[in-house]
């Protein structure tokens, strides 16, 4: 195996890396974007004015 395999194979890891970070960002904003919608509603319940 030459250097250019060991090159290709770390950046592949590393976009590997990236894309799950970025995946699992997304996962908690979605879920905290739900969470917040949660809140609002409770929150017009409460103060219907």
């Amino acid at each position: 195996m030459g250097v250019e395999s060991y090159l290709l194979a770390a950046n592949v890891v590393v976009w590997i890396g990236i894309g799950a970070y970025v995946g699992f960002v997304w996962a908690g904003n979605a879920r905290l974007s739900r969470r917040l919608d949660q809140m609002e509603a409770l929150s017009r319940e409460e103060d219907p004015s």
